[in-house]
């Protein structure tokens, strides 16, 4: 009885914070469970007391004291003080009815706080210009119709005042024993607009060097829970996020904590990926939950493994479960986010183009016929691709790109091409809070100077998609603009175009890149996709024998999607995946397996993989992912043994990956692309020359020497030296 009184006290003692805490749903669900547990403990304090001990407790109870909460909005915050009251009401007329109601029925404890969560300023102060007048700015939100084109541009007129935050600091959260919520999801991209700049630098500047620019709003949050629980101020965290969490512009923040040597973060708990919707407009995306606990300990990772529509539009799913240390991209097994960067693959994988407006693009008919009324227009009117043109195999549009033109001359040569930029462009661009953005109007958003010096002289390079349900790589003419969810590699060898198409690349790309939106597909982060990626070390024949079955998968694709104009790539795989899986086609797709000819692109993948796994030296786990030479029926269907295969070929990459950058660290790089990437290397200095256990290498003289402005550059002087 006295250890349950204890407990108990403990309970009245013990405070939740919910450091965005809206209209008070996670404080109200935290009190629901406080209170039942008090419920379990007072009834076993009842039984073991013969009765009488269950009321004598001087009037401690769990209480809308105990749940703290901030917010900005003052409306929501006056709501969650209500809501916590409410339930705690509910709650005693449940267990007492009318017995003992408290007295004042409300109190006023000031738990729920009204102000911002991530920092204080002295004030707020409007910004003025050198004429004296405030700044504004476009308000972002408000459209007018074109008088020229009737499109919808961006009404000047509707502007918001520029403020500086005035000595911005960090903001302290009250005390509390446990944390938790789902704070607001603005991505970084998005996060001026929705804040305001003022704001977003101040946020910014107050967490410099602590949280990157390019973290999405969230991981503030995220970073100040880690923070005060691996230094003692807080027992547990537990954070609803968007699924993003994994990428690694988000991961940059987990890392730190995660991977300290001193009072290092273990994660608890995590469900990489779960269905949600939106509160705010009831849109579905995808979540991701993560609980921090102080220490090295293991977690218990769930991932959804079913997944189906329920009532009221709510998914049901089946979780698996595997308790076992949490990796910063919440995996278990093999290490991938601790793969490092490899020199080797530098330079090559960039983002495509980025425009800033769709106003460059013309349409294809419209384009053609302006090339033939004037055929100089091919060097800046040129074929353009986006994510979804690359997958369904056709160009339907042309994109003007005047790099390398200043506005007069680009006015004096293309004055047709110019006219479709101010009418179409322009009026969007001089209301551009970037002021390079504005005043190169007529230029892309950024002009993709490393991607264009990357793909001079190559006449064609790999194209995939950065998010797609399938993860394809193909060949482009160089000619071919790619737009930014594209990632291009410039490479036009067949080799590494077959490596890629692996499914050991493949593998090892979901699993690093993570995935993204309603339709949960994976994503392409090229940095580490990519550039963690350790190719095999080929013999001439068998590179050879890559790049053949490389050059004749792409033509085949090419060839059924140009035959069949409805036929896409999506298509082709989904029915691919059917095949593997012994499942039956539906009418649907027995079309799309006679026009894509998908079993003879299987019968390509399988030796294909075949070829690439022999090359690794790893034909034991291609016989388990794609089956034994000359097995004409489907694998087996044992899942456990498959991802037991996966696992074991992530655990070999990986740990590949790191001879590979010891390999560098010794001064041996395994360059791609040597006569780009390192010009001046010596040749053959692309194949192993340090004898593999070598673990030493003579002292490096001390030297000086000018350090180059480019990668390349700076790359051939380090393996120089």
């Amino acid at each position: 009885v006295d250890e349950l009184r204890q407990l108990h006290y403990q309970l009245c003692q013990t405070r939740v914070l919910d450091p965005a805490c809206g209209s008070g749903n996670f404080l109200y669900v935290a009190l629901e469970h406080m209170k039942r547990l008090e419920g379990e403990v007072l009834n076993l304090i009842s039984e073991l007391s013969a009765g009488q001990g269950s009321f004598n407790t001087e009037g401690l109870t769990v209480d809308p004291h105990q749940f703290l909460g901030l917010e900005l909005n003052p409306r929501a915050a006056a709501i969650a003080e209500i809501v916590l009251w409410i339930g705690y009401l509910q709650w005693h007329y449940r267990i007492h009815g009318a017995l003992n109601v408290p007295d004042p029925v409300l109190r006023n404890f000031k738990n729920i706080q009204h102000r911002d969560a991530l920092i204080t300023y002295d004030r707020k102060d409007l910004v003025f210009g050198d004429n004296g007048k405030p700044v504004t700015l476009w308000d972002g939100i408000s459209y007018k119709p074109s008088p020229t084109t009737g499109e919808l541009i961006p009404d000047e007129t509707h502007r918001i005042p520029v403020y500086d935050y005035v000595n911005p600091a960090k903001a302290e959260w009250p005390d509390a024993e446990y944390i938790v919520g789902n704070p607001p999801f603005i991505g970084a991209a998005t996060m001026r607009r929705a804040l305001g700049d003022g704001y977003v630098d101040a946020v910014r500047k107050v967490y410099k060097g602590e949280v990157p620019d390019s973290a999405d709003f969230v991981m503030y949050w995220w970073h100040i829970a880690a923070t005060k629980v691996r230094f003692g101020h807080t027992r547990q965290f537990g954070f609803i996020t968007t699924n993003s969490l994994r990428q690694t512009f988000n991961r940059r923040v987990l890392e730190p904590h995660l991977n300290a040597t001193k009072q290092p973060l273990s994660l608890l708990f995590a469900i990489p990926d779960h269905p949600w919707v939106d509160s705010n407009d009831g849109a579905a995306v995808r979540i991701a939950m993560t609980v921090g606990g102080a220490g090295e300990r293991a977690g218990l990772l769930r991932q959804v493994v079913e997944e189906h529509e329920g009532a009221d539009d709510s998914r049901e799913v089946n979780l698996s479960h595997r308790t076992t240390k949490l990796f910063p991209d919440l995996t278990a097994g093999a290490n991938i986010s601790g793969a490092k960067e490899l020199v080797g693959n530098s330079a090559i994988a960039l983002k495509g183009f980025e425009l800033g407006s769709q106003g460059f693009l013309v349409e294809k008919n419209t384009a053609q016929e302006l090339i033939r009324q004037h055929p100089n227009f091919t060097c800046v009117l040129k074929p353009y691709m986006n994510g979804r043109d690359l997958t369904n195999g056709k160009i339907d549009r042309f994109v003007i790109d005047f790099f390398g033109y200043d506005e007069r001359n680009a006015m004096s040569e293309f004055p047709n091409l110019m006219q479709i930029l101010i009418d179409h462009v322009k009026p969007e661009r001089v209301v551009n809070r970037e002021n390079r953005t504005s005043k190169n109007w007529w230029l892309f958003r950024r002009s993709g100077a490393d991607l264009r010096n990357a793909l001079h002289g190559l006449p064609r390079y790999i194209a995939t998609t950065r998010t797609a349900r399938h993860r394809l790589f193909q060949f482009l003419e160089k000619k071919v603009v790619s737009e930014s969810k594209i990632v291009a590699i410039a490479l036009e060898n067949g080799y590494p175009l077959g490596v890629l198409s692996s499914r050991v690349h493949t593998l090892f790309a979901d699993r690093t890149g993570g995935w993204l939106g309603v339709g949960n597909d994976a994503t392409y982060n090229h940095i580490d996709c990519f550039r963690k990626f350790p190719f095999p070390d080929l013999s001439d024949p068998q590179r050879q024998h890559i790049a053949q079955l490389a050059e004749q998968l792409d033509a085949h694709r090419k060839r059924q999607q140009a035959e069949h104009e409805t036929l896409t790539l999506t298509g082709m795989y989904n029915v691919l995946e059917k095949l593997r899986s012994g499942e039956a086609l539906s009418a649907k797709e027995k079309v799309i397996h006679q026009q894509g000819l998908v079993s003879v692109l299987k019968e390509l993948h399988d030796e294909l993989d075949k070829a690439v796994f022999d090359a690794y030296g790893w034909s034991d786990l291609g016989d388990k992912l794609v089956g034994k030479p000359g097995a004409t029926t489907p694998l087996p269907d044992k899942p456990a043994e498959q991802a037991e295969a996966e696992e074991e070929l992530l655990i070999r990459l990986v740990a590949l990956n790191a001879k590979r950058a010891a390999e560098e660290a010794r001064g041996h790089v395994r360059w791609l692309r040597p006569d780009y990437q390192a010009p001046d290397a010596q040749q053959g200095s692309s194949k192993l020359d340090l004898d593999d256990d070598t673990e030493e290498t003579a002292p490096i003289a001390a030297t000086s020497q000018n350090w180059p402005k480019a990668m390349p550059d700076q790359v051939a002087v380090v393996r120089d030296l």
